[in-house]
């Protein structure tokens, strides 16, 4: 690139800097620094010579390219020669100082330069600064600022200047006047006293290592002498921040004695301000810097200031604090920072001072003061040394307050504490035990909320940092180790911390591991010498029964099992091994669950089963009833969770269960008797599980001690206390009676059943049925329940089949009463279900019901279930939805039990019969449920059915006449199982016939596939399933059955569902057309029964229904049907329709019109603009409908389609050209004459028509693709033709030549083709750019076709045509309109297999797949670069087709082209140069920084930016 170009480039770039958009202005600045980073002297220079010429420029475009040579000079200000250098310092100091006025923005920018620079030519700047400082004269801000700037940035090469700056600036200190002047003279001596620090910091690094703090100092004096003493005294809050930011660092450089003489004043003078300012981050921050000067000259001063200092710095860090406000949060920091300065050089006057505030019970005061604390533990730890006990004693009060802030700051210091080894102090121990309180506060329920400041309540409560501190000190801490072990082990069994068991048992494994790790001495526990600890059978029930709830307290039930494993010597010696084992398998079983997904009772019972392996492990009767012993101690620790105490009774069942020591046993149970809260359901629900599981090893002992309460003075006296108060005596006796009852209930359930039936009726139910006559709910329940238990341990008995139950019918009886009880409308109690489960039980137990009773038992379970309204909602509740859903299920076993009692055709019969009333129900949700009763029990007849004669299915007509209207019912669940009913009463009719019941059936198995269509909500859909419901029953159904099934529909037809009767009228008419020749002897029977039906028909429906009824039988028994009338005419109905449509039904052809009505092909045909549309609908239905008859039709035709009448001939080629579309056109051997009909139509003056034509060619495609290559030659010529019809720039039928020639392309011969391949390619592509959407979708997409069509075998006049249709796609895929951007990635990835580079053509397949999101600009770099690499011979061309572009209508398209431009430019070579014409491209990219988008602007600059890769 000459020189010359670079200027152009960038004063192109320069002129644009004044674009109002703030997106185009950044970008033109970008490109700048684009230009920069590749040639930055001539880039720089141009910007000075533009700032230089253009005087009048307003200063917010002179501040943007000062930045932009800023951004320059940051990186390449190393490659300057001094002349450039020096131009642009004195360019950069004129711009900074031309106004004596403050404009930051534009002086900022400046400033930025001569900093950038100054890193570079410090000398050179310095010198130009400072003859910019006058003697006696006020520096311009602007200077002070970029003095200070320069400062920071090159200490080294600034400081050996400050002398010399600080002698021209100190004498004019007293003459400014103005605060703005002020505040930069304090920013600069502040920056200035930095520097200097820095500089003598670093004295090893530094130009010149002699230079010495003294060189500053008395300059520096005197500058805080005017600072301090004149200028901090001003009303200006911000020129008094300025003063004391500056003293800070300048008090490291006042001389020692001067400091020491200052310190009185100014301590005092620095404190006052925290009264007068809000923001006191640069007051802490300075004060800070201002004790550390004075503790490193030894001052003996500050001793006389502590207790101001101390004070003034108390009441900061008991400021509330606002994280949202970093200045308060960093003030705290610069604060803290002050009190270590303190801490280290006076730490008893430090410590005198702040432990006396901790008794204080002002929150404020007292978490400020603890934050002190922990930070002077942290950070003077040394100092604070011998101060331990002191520190620990004066922390007895705050670990009494409430207060959730002051128990966070204490459970902070309690940390501090633990890392620097006080709590292994006397007191330690009392901070390990707050800790653990804390951890075991409920989440939901902290004294306070933490305050607004706090982003995550949760992780900053108390409860959550005591958690994370507790762990932390007990995995981090290694002295910790022999203080927290095993010390932790004394919280697991109080009950007040239970809230802590996880962060405790996860703490005690990692010590446990420790220790372990150390020896085995060092692990196993000296009880003796730890008398406070908790027992091994203590920590065993406590960790087992927590384990029972595993997701409370963060999954306390896996950290709980840890420990019990990594325990097990201390528990037991045996245990080891078989531990290790199973606790693995437990922790992995509650990996795979959540808390929602866990099976409780499974999950017990996996427990259970560890507690009774580990006790057959011990098999010490001594150590097995300890444990028993502590297990019924803790059961009083669980009266507020009654989950796991429930747990615990099943617990201490498990361990007498396993214990050899009868009295021991007897005892226990006797103590839970007396004992137990029989007030609370769970806890009742508990001890009879104790009892139960208790009676697998001790039934006679369980039996014996229950008999003995019953019967003891404690029960009778505990019934007579009650009595006492009469409110609620006979409430709290029932509560008693039902744990009894349930006792025997469980004891029953659990009990061996060889043992079992002997007790049954002579101790069990003998103390049970006495109590039946209660009205008590919960009494009722547990009534039920146990009686259901003890039904079932009957039937699971080995000797059931010979047991006779005499108390069978009582037992029915009595669950029926309690059935008939519940309120019909609402389920609110498991007793229906549990009765009902009781029932089933009973029936299968000897003897057998009566008729009777089994009718009593259907029929009062199905009116108190089938009335209950709909299932609830989940919103409603998931428990009743359960309750719900289980009773209902209790109901079907109960009824399938019945009816395996009476497997017949009868036995069903009379199950119908029983849903009958519900399944006609008016209510939707009675008849889903009866239906569903009924599949279920037809299915279960079905599976369970055996045939060992043939028999007749006498029922099956009635049956399937009451099934089969409901497929139409209104709530599709009982369509389709309406349509499950039908299924399996006719493999019932099939079985009864002899065949086997594996055997399957086509035309039954037809009705599955029908479901579906059941579903759908559209009338015409819906009774057109129904209508095939009916012909599958016509087929199946035996002609004995026929008139009965008949009679059964007819009363269907008042059904007072709309839809069902319905559905009747559909089925009948069914019937009636394929079985209705073998009715002539049942005629007079129906006609009387229709007559009768219409004079009841309520439905305007059922009138022609059943006249057609009466027509369909007249067609097969004619005589007998109008003997049957006998002057009593039926009323007719007709209608007219148009003369096609009846010739069309006269002929035959219902399907055709069927077809034309479901699409609406008549209502086209009947207007002018859906006309064409229709004729092609009416061929498309005829052709799969009529296709026989079309040859007769296209003789008729023949005349019309050369007609003089323009629309006839468009009608019949629209016509002839959709028959081509369907093979039937081959198959009657008229695909010759139809192609001549239209060929000779490809002249016609009608444009209409010759599209037409070229549609019917195309279509040859999908109806006859093989005759494709026999006639291509003939379709491509015609194709093509319609290319170059007319001048029409839009014309219809050349966009059907190229949709059709899309569908063609892949069919014809490759000979064929490729002789028009080239005048295709080159007549479409105009198309690319058409103004209409459609042209440009359907040229791109055979584009595409065309392509694909050459995979691997392109000419090269072809791929010339593929390289200059890229960029016109890629450009296009940002199209508007979305079909042209798909149609563009579809030629695309056509393309790529052609241009024979695999990475182009992998790019084009991963980016643009359909669906797939497009990142445009990743996507055209991507191409760029590939195509730079492998065709660097088309940037030019490509370049040229971009330039086109740049004028596109289409804004998006607009701004791609410049962006490809700019892709093209970066990944190209300089040896490329020659093939760009660089001024045609700057010239065309500076008209498009003036185009009306912005995006566009954009783009253009981005691109110019890129040029200069071309040099």
């Amino acid at each position: 690139m000459t020189e010359s170009s670079m200027k152009k480039l960038a004063s192109t770039l320069l002129d644009a800097i004044t674009d109002k958009d703030p997106l185009v202005q950044e970008q033109v600045c970008s490109a700048l620094c684009s230009l920069g980073e590749a040639r930055p002297v001539e880039t720089l220079r141009a910007c000075e010579e533009y700032l230089r010429q253009h005087d009048k420029l307003a200063h917010p475009y002179r501040a943007a390219v000062l930045r932009a040579m800023e951004r320059v000079l940051s990186s390449r200000a190393s490659e300057l020669d001094k002349d450039t250098a020096s131009t642009i310092i004195l360019l950069a100091s004129s711009e900074m100082t031309k106004t004596k006025d403050l404009v930051w923005d534009w002086q900022q920018a400046a400033s930025g330069v001569l900093v950038a620079v100054g890193r570079q030519f410090i000398s050179k700047v310095m010198e130009e600064l400072l003859r910019r400082l006058h003697p006696g004269t006020l520096p311009h801000c602007a200077v002070l600022h970029t003095l200070a700037s320069l400062s920071v940035a090159n200490a080294f090469g600034v400081v050996p200047f400050l002398p010399s700056v600080l002698s021209s600036l100190l004498p004019v200190l007293g003459v400014a006047k103005q605060d703005t002047v002020r505040v930069a003279f304090c920013s600069a001596l502040q920056r200035f006293s930095e520097g200097a620090l820095e500089y003598l910091a670093n004295l090893d690094r530094a130009p010149d290592p002699t230079v010495r703090k003294d060189a500053f100092a008395t300059d520096i004096f005197s500058a805080y002498d005017v600072l301090f003493h004149q200028w901090l005294q001003s009303r200006e809050a911000k020129l008094r921040l300025a003063v004391v930011e500056a003293l800070g660092p300048m008090s490291h450089l006042l001389p020692s004695e001067r400091l020491e003489e200052q310190l009185p004043k100014l301590l005092p003078g620095i404190l006052a301000l925290y009264k007068k300012h809000a923001e006191t981050f640069y007051l802490s921050k300075s004060l800070g810097q201002i004790l550390e000067a004075a503790v490193s000259v030894g001052s003996r001063t500050l001793e006389t200031q502590l207790d101001a200092l101390l004070a003034a710095l108390h009441s900061q860090i008991c400021v509330p604090v606002e994280s949202s406000s970093p200045l308060v949060m960093s003030n705290q920091k610069e604060v803290l920072r002050c009190f270590t300065v303190l801490a280290c050089s006076s730490p008893d006057r430090l410590l005198a001072f702040l432990l006396p505030r901790l008794d204080t019970s002002n929150e404020r005061t007292r978490v400020g003061t603890l934050q002190v604390v922990r930070h002077v533990i942290n950070s003077a730890a040394a100092q604070m040394e011998d101060k331990k006990p002191f520190i620990l004693s004066s922390m007895r009060l705050p670990l009494l307050d409430t207060n959730s802030k002051v128990k966070r700051a204490v459970v902070q210091v309690i940390s501090a504490m633990a890392h620097h080894g006080y709590l292994e102090q006397p007191g330690g121990e009392a901070m390990i035990e707050y800790i653990v309180q804390q951890c075991a506060l409920p989440p939901e329920q902290e004294p306070e909320k933490p305050g607004p400041g706090s982003k995550d309540p949760k992780a900053d409560s108390v409860r959550a940092i005591s958690v994370r501190t507790l762990y932390l000190v007990s995995t981090t801490v290694d002295r910790m180790s022999h203080v927290l072990w095993p010390y932790l082990l004394q919280f697991l069994t109080p009950v007040r911390f239970t809230g802590a068991l996880t962060p405790l048992c996860r703490s005690l494994v990692h010590l446990a591991q420790k220790r372990q790790e150390a020896g085995a001495d060092a692990f196993l526990i000296q009880y003796d010498a730890h008398a406070s600890l908790p027992s091994p059978y203590a920590v065993t029930g406590r960790l087992l029964v927590v384990s029972s709830s595993p997701y409370l307290g963060d999954g306390r039930g896996a950290a709980a099992l840890r420990l019990l494993s990594v325990l097990h010597p201390n528990i037991h010696p045996l245990l080891g091994q078989h531990w290790e084992t199973t606790v693995p398998l437990l922790l992995g079983y509650l990996d795979e669950h959540t808390e929602e997904t866990l099976p409780q009772e499974e999950w017990e019972e996996k427990l259970l089963m560890f507690l009774r392996d580990t006790l057959a492990i011990i098999s010490d009767n001594a150590w097995i009833c300890q444990l028993s012993l502590e297990l019924c101690r803790q059961l009083p620790c669980y009266d507020e969770a009654p989950q796991e105490k429930n747990f615990l009774y099943k617990c201490i069942g498990t361990t007498l269960g396993a214990a050899s020591s009868k009295e021991v046993v007897r005892k226990h149970l006797q103590e839970l008797l007396e004992t137990a809260r029989y007030q609370e359901e769970a806890e009742r629900e508990g001890l009879a599980c104790c009892f139960g599981i208790c009676a697998i090893s001790h039934l006679e002992d369980t039996l014996a001690q229950l008999e003995d309460f019953v019967r003891s003075e404690v029960f009778r006296k505990s019934i007579g206390i009650l009595n006492i108060f009469k409110d609620r005596s006979e409430n709290e006796v029932e509560k008693v009676k039902s744990a009894l009852i349930l006792c025997y209930g469980h004891v029953a359930a659990r009990a061996p059943r060889e043992l079992v039936l002997a007790k049954v009726e002579s101790d069990i139910l003998r103390n049970i049925c006495q109590h039946f006559s209660t009205k008590d709910p919960a009494l009722k329940l547990c009534l039920v329940q146990s009686v259901c238990m003890v039904s079932r341990a009957i039937c699971s008995s080995t000797q059931a089949g010979s047991f006779h139950f005499t108390r069978k019918a009582e037992l029915v009886a009595q669950m029926m009463e309690f059935i008939r009880a519940e309120p019909p409308d609402s389920l609110r109690t498991p007793i229906r279900k549990k009765a009902m489960l009781t029932c089933t039980y009973l029936v299968s137990v000897e003897p057998a019901l009566d008729e009777q009773a089994r009718a009593d038992v259907i029929h009062g379970c199905l009116h108190s279930i089938m009335a209950l309204l709909p299932e609830p909602k989940e919103e409603d509740g998931g428990c009743q939805k359960s309750l719900y859903l289980e009773t209902l299920h209790a109901l079907e076993d109960l009824l399938t039990s019945l009816l395996q009692r009476n497997m017949t055709p009868q036995g069903l019969q009379i199950m119908i019969e029983h849903l009958s009333p519900w399944i006609k129900s008016p209510r939707g949700h009675e008849r889903a449920r009866a239906l569903g009763l009924s599949a279920l029990l037809l299915r279960y007849f079905l599976e369970h059915l055996r045939v060992s004669a043939l028999v007749p299915f006498h029922n099956l007509g009635l049956l399937i006449g009451l099934f089969s209207p409901r497929c139409a019912d209104l709530w599709p669940a009982t369509r389709q199982e309406a349509v499950d009913c039908v299924y399996s009463l006719l493999y019932l009719q099939l079985g009864y016939e002899g065949f086997s019941r594996d055997y399957r059936d086509d035309v039954a198995e037809r009705l599955l596939s029908l479901k579906d269509g059941l579903v759908h909500p559209d009338p015409a859909i819906l009774f057109h399933t129904c209508h095939s419901v009916g012909q599958i029953i016509a087929k199946r159904l035996p002609p004995d059955q026929l008139i009965s099934l008949l009679l059964t529909m007819f009363e269907a037809l008042g059904d007072p569902e709309k839809n069902c009767s319905r559905a009747a009228t559909v089925m009948i008419n069914c019937l009636l057309q394929e079985r209705g020749g073998v009715l002539q002897e049942k005629v007079p029977e129906i006609v009387s029964v229709l007559r009768s039906k219409l004079q009841e028909a309520q439905g305007e429906h059922v009138l022609p229904a059943a006249q057609h009824s009466v027509y369909l039988l007249a067609t097969q028994h004619c005589a007998a049907v109008v003997s049957s009338l006998l002057g009593s005419p039926l009323p007719l109905d007709s209608s007219a329709v148009d003369t096609l449509r009846s010739m069309l039904l006269r002929s035959g052809s219902e399907d055709v019109v069927q077809r034309m009505d479901l699409e609406g092909g008549w209502e086209l045909l009947r207007t002018s603009a859906g006309h064409e549309e229709g004729a092609t609908r009416l061929a498309r239905a005829m052709a799969e409908h009529a296709g026989p008859r079309l040859p007769l039709v296209l003789k008729t035709l023949a005349c019309t389609h050369s007609s003089a009448y323009e629309n006839q001939r468009v009608t019949t080629t629209a016509f002839l050209a959709e028959l081509l579309n369907s093979n039937v056109a081959n198959d009657l051997m008229l695909l010759d004459s139809l192609l001549e009909s239209l060929a000779a139509r490809q002249k016609d003056t009608c444009a209409s028509v010759r599209r037409l034509v070229l549609r019917g060619l195309a279509n040859l495609a999908s109806g006859c693709p093989d005759k494709v290559r026999t006639h291509g030659p003939q379709l491509l010529t015609a194709m093509i033709g319609g290319l170059d019809d007319g001048d029409n720039p839009h014309s219809p039928v050349a966009l059907e030549a190229m949709l059709g020639l899309a569908r063609l392309v892949h069919l014809v011969e490759s000979w064929d083709l490729r002789s028009g391949l080239l005048h295709v390619a080159i007549r479409i592509r105009p198309f690319f750019d058409s103004e209409k959407m459609e042209f440009r979708t359907a040229s791109i997409r055979l584009f595409g076709h065309l392509n694909k069509v050459c995979h691997g075998d392109c000419e090269d006049v072809f791929l010339d045509q593929v390289v200059g249709g890229l960029a016109p796609l890629l450009l296009h895929l940002q199209d508007p309109q979305a079909t042209v951007a798909s149609a563009c990635r579809f030629a695309l990835r056509m393309c790529g297999p052609n241009l024979a580079c695999e990475e182009l053509s992998a790019a084009f397949q991963k980016h643009l797949q359909e669906g797939r999101a497009l990142h445009f600009g990743e996507f055209l770099n991507t191409t760029c670069k590939h195509l730079m690499h492998h065709f660097p011979d088309l940037l030019g061309r490509l370049l040229t087709t971009c330039l086109f572009y740049f004028k596109s209508s289409w804004e998006n398209v607009r701004a791609a082209a410049p962006l490809f431009t700019g892709f093209l430019v970066l990944h190209s070579e300089p040896r490329q140069q020659p093939q760009v014409d660089l001024d045609q491209l700057i010239a065309a990219l500076q008209i498009l920084l003036k185009d009306p988008a912005p995006e566009v602007r954009t783009r253009a600059a981005e691109a110019l930016g890129r040029l200069v890769k071309l040099a």
